[in-house]
């Protein structure tokens, strides 16, 4: 990343202001730089940066405009625009950031780049950490964002089943986890039938990966996570502009191992347990059929209205495992449905939950964090709309209504032992360019998560 946070100002490192409209004639810039922002039209707006030049021609100093009231939406992030904007070299915050820890986040990750597939050359710049931020702790944070944007970028060649079987075991050994794999033919052995069944027209095996970290003894938190590296809808084919981002449908499974990694570097006092399902959604000869009837791990049977809706599939089967256990908290992330985003778009993910306990948690660190959260409601008068002729259920409504809640309700007949449960349905990707985001995978509810976590269970 061409940011890098420090604790201390370097000697000769150059002023960074964070200004508002109302701030900027009293934001302790000198004459010439208010001057030089008068001349240029600037007057504080959020995430703009300009330089200020100094002697000989050189940039003396940068203004940031930032919002009035940060903590709404993404603005305390707009500190991401500095990581695109200032020149090589060290820098600081002249004016303390009204929220010093998501200030030198932002930073950090408006400067994250994808570079497995080209190099790129980006300034190196060295940021002092506001005295009120932890350092530790915004790397712990980036770490667990930059994980995830980095799996969802990397397209299917080379983020198969098998791939997302490395990473995990790579961030297991990075923490001292143990992992293990339920894999091909074993999956029916060990009744993960769904799991089989969606994936067993792929080239690569399908599988079952699951990590486990933390004192047995410990609070059990369960973390579940859609890992469908490549989706092409099945017989129920996609049409092309709808497989353009299908790398990005194991974004479930991205999220949960960046907020993994989060738990896990903060030491929380958890019994840490992550499950994914790995998967291709592919088309051969071996691939689950359109009105064919599935038994799940729990017994209960589902009738595949559409090979489309296979994500709701592989989680069933790993969420029942889950449950098994009688967890405290089981949070389960997917890419799972379009409806999600037609309601809230792609910024904005939906989460569901009976607990209203942890909804307000949920809520509140949606603000905290800028990290945005909205909850939809498990309406149970919707319960129906998966109904089946001659199984169970169905995998798909029947009106094609309120899809993201009916997936949800779909989701909850396999959890029934679990203290509390939360289902998530994120995007993984952003459209256009933010501050503190380039286009491309991203990390959604993690950092929220993870501060509902933090909060329960210390670290």
């Amino acid at each position: 990343m061409p940011v890098t946070l420090v604790a201390r100002k370097p000697r000769n490192a150059r002023p960074v202001y964070c200004v508002t409209r109302a701030s900027l004639p009293n934001s302790g810039a000198d004459a010439a730089a208010l001057a030089w922002a008068k001349a240029n039209g600037f007057t504080g707006e959020p995430g703009r940066v300009l330089l200020v030049p100094g002697a000989g021609g050189k940039v003396a100093g940068a203004l940031l405009g930032v919002a009035p009231a940060q903590g709404e939406g993404l603005d305390a992030l707009a500190t991401g625009a500095l990581a695109r904007a200032l020149p090589a070299g060290d820098w600081y915050f002249a004016t303390v950031p009204e929220r010093p820890s998501l200030a030198a986040l932002g930073a950090v990750l408006g400067g994250y780049a994808f570079t497995r597939y080209r190099v790129r050359e980006e300034p190196a710049i060295r940021l002092a950490c506001p005295p009120q931020a932890d350092v530790a702790d915004v790397a712990r944070i980036a770490g667990g964002v930059t994980l995830a944007r980095d799996l969802i970028n990397t397209p299917a060649n080379d983020m198969g089943p098998e791939a997302i079987e490395a990473a995990v075991r790579a961030l297991g050994r990075r923490h001292k986890a143990t992992v293990s794999v339920v894999k091909g033919d074993a999956l029916l052995r060990r009744n993960f039938p769904m799991i089989h069944a969606v994936g067993r027209a792929s080239a690569q095996a399908p599988r079952l990966i699951e990590l486990r970290w933390g004192p047995a003894a410990g609070p059990k938190v369960t973390l579940v996570g859609k890992g469908v590296a490549f989706d092409t809808g099945g017989l129920d084919i996609k049409p092309a502009a709808g497989m353009l981002l299908m790398k990005k449908d194991m974004g479930g499974a991205a999220n949960v191992l960046g907020l993994a990694h989060m738990v896990m570097a903060a030491g929380l006092k958890v019994s840490l347990r992550v499950l994914v399902p790995a998967v291709e959604n592919a088309i051969s000869a071996e691939a689950f059929r359109p009105g064919d009837v599935l038994t799940s791990r729990k017994g209960l049977t589902v009738e595949i209205g559409n090979t489309d809706a296979e994500g709701r599939l592989i989680l069933a089967d790993a969420l029942a495992y889950a449950d098994e256990e009688a967890p405290d908290l089981i949070v389960d992330m997917a890419t799972l449905t379009g409806a999600a985003r037609v309601a809230l778009g792609p910024e904005l993910p939906p989460f569901f939950t009976d607990d209203e306990t942890l909804a307000a948690q949920l809520t509140a660190a949606a603000v905290s964090e800028a990290d945005p959260l909205w909850r939809l409601p498990l309406w149970n008068g919707y319960d129906h709309k998966y109904a089946s002729r001659i199984a169970d259920i169905n995998n798909v409504n029947t009106d094609g209504f309120a899809g993201a809640i009916v997936a949800a309700l779909f989701l909850r007949r396999f959890v029934g032992k679990a203290k509390s449960w939360a289902h998530f349905d994120v995007f993984g990707w952003n459209p256009v360019e933010r501050p503190h985001c380039p286009i491309g995978g991203e990390a959604q509810a993690i950092r929220a998560i993870d501060r509902v976590l933090r909060d329960r269970y210390g670290g």
